[in-house]
């Protein structure tokens, strides 16, 4: 399939990084999902993780002194530690595919994961398993990836340092850089406990809503003037969320450009990288263009790509209303279209 920037809007999507390909899968019932990053001929990767409760697998394996050179998907889940069964189902997904390391007797698929907390948005029996991994897998192409209530960003919520009955809905976005023919994309999974603030105006957009429900917060201006967060469980937030290239780059670099990537999430959540989140964002480098603008070029659209896909999370998503059930309370969570 050809590719042209009509296909994409302005702030583009990480599938225009050559030899990256997205799928979802969500479920409805509850809502909860999960979202697959594919690099079908192996990508090198790197990991940096700053949220201090997160939900992680195969993490290790990308440190740059580690043996493994190359990895083939990253799988980005809710339904917290549940959630990681996911990652199961895309490795039988790429090894029908004849994808993975050549160990000689058959081929290993290299599949890092991480999961955000979605659990109090509806029946948190409901979460992703090794079959909606697979099936992320089967929906995944090079099209532009839909956004907002969608695989891992389907149960997300924004903003519930005050509770979440004042939260707003959050959910995953996408975006993209492009400078001297290589391109820097993202896809985040914005589940924040902050608020969502737009990366150049600094104005929030989605997050903490006053007691009556019709405005926005600020929580920083409201922390700061000293009111009470609620009392807050460890690793019920949290934004993971996946940056590539098809810039020609090492192990080392990758894991930099990980690292450098988390200045966009500072750039668009306010408070971020709590005690109560475990934002993660992972590397993947193509290496498909053959060439390196260079790590200042690099992290610096790292750093845009996040901050815009985290934008695009919230303004992309759709408000959730959920009636009362057998095993969850009534919610509502407002999108940031409801309060403009």
């Amino acid at each position: 399939m050809s590719l042209n920037a009509k296909q994409f809007p302005a702030t583009g999507a990480i599938t225009l990084v050559q030899g990256i390909e997205v799928g979802h899968f969500t479920d409805s019932r509850r809502p909860t999902g999960c979202t697959a990053i594919l690099a079908r001929d192996g990508a090198v990767g790197g990991v940096d993780v700053r949220g201090a409760a997160p939900g992680t697998r195969e993490t290790d394996l990308l440190h740059p002194t580690n043996l493994v050179e190359r990895v083939h998907a990253i799988v980005l889940a809710g339904g917290s530690a549940w959630g990681l069964d996911a990652a199961s189902g895309a490795m039988r997904w790429l090894e029908e595919q004849g994808v993975g390391l050549d160990i000689s007797v058959g081929r290993i698929p290299l599949v890092p994961a991480a999961v955000l907390f979605d659990v109090l948005v509806g029946d948190m029996r409901v979460r992703p398993d090794a079959a909606a991994g697979y099936a992320a897998c089967k929906a995944a192409s090079r099209a532009m990836p839909a956004q907002g209530n969608v695989g891992a960003g389907a149960g997300a919520a924004v903003g519930k340092i005050f509770g979440i009955d004042r939260a707003m809905k959050g959910g995953i976005g996408t975006a993209s850089v492009t400078v001297d023919g290589v391109t820097v994309g993202a896809i985040i999974a914005c589940n924040a406990l902050g608020d969502v603030i737009h990366p150049d105006t600094a104005q929030v957009v989605a997050g903490a809503r006053t007691a009556d429900g019709r405005q926005l917060m600020d929580t920083r201006r409201a922390l700061l003037r000293g009111e009470p967060p609620r009392p807050l469980l460890a690793g019920t937030n949290t934004t993971i969320g996946v940056v590539a290239t098809d810039a020609t780059i090492t192990r080392a670099q990758a894991s930099r450009l990980a690292t450098v990537a988390h200045d966009g999430l500072a750039r668009a959540i306010n408070p971020v990288h709590t005690m109560s989140d475990g934002d993660t964002l992972f590397c993947l480098g193509t290496g498909a263009t053959g060439h390196n603008p260079g790590m200042m070029v690099l992290a610096t659209m790292a750093a845009e790509a996040v901050a815009q896909a985290t934008l695009q999370a919230v303004l992309q998503a759709r408000s959730l209303h959920l009636d009362a059930g057998e095993n969850h309370k009534a919610l509502h969570l407002p999108s940031a279209a409801d309060l403009q």
